[in-house]
């Protein structure tokens, strides 16, 4: 909830979402339409609709949440970054990660010249 969104928009949204869902098997079990409505306002449905898609494989495939940074960029909506800080915050797993600004301002730094 919380890419491209400001934190004090968010609060509300995610008390009331984890009221709702308060476990993967209940996001899994949801309707789309549900999921969407007390997403409604967020924005980026697309994003509710990837977590619903990933809570529905995490009840499908494994036993409880992954903590395997593979099986999470197996799931919808996690790229890199997002399998990363969940390994390395939830898990305390070194999944090391550059984001994208941290990268351009170290090239601007070192002056280097190829991406």
């Amino acid at each position: 909830m919380l890419q491209q969104t400001q934190v004090a928009t968010v609060i509300d949204y995610y008390h009331r979402f984890l009221a709702r869902f308060p476990d993967v098997a209940r996001l899994a079990e949801a309707d789309e339409q549900c999921v969407l409505a007390l997403w409604s306002g967020l924005g980026y449905y697309r994003r509710a609709r990837q977590l619903h898609a990933a809570a529905k494989k995490i009840v499908a495939e494994f036993e409880s949440f992954p903590t395997a940074l593979d099986d999470l960029l197996g799931l919808p909506g996690i790229g890199r970054y997002t399998a990363g800080a969940i390994v390395s915050f939830a898990f305390d797993q070194p999944a090391p990660i550059v984001e994208a600004n941290t990268q351009r301002l170290f090239a601007r730094l070192l002056k280097l010249e190829e991406d």
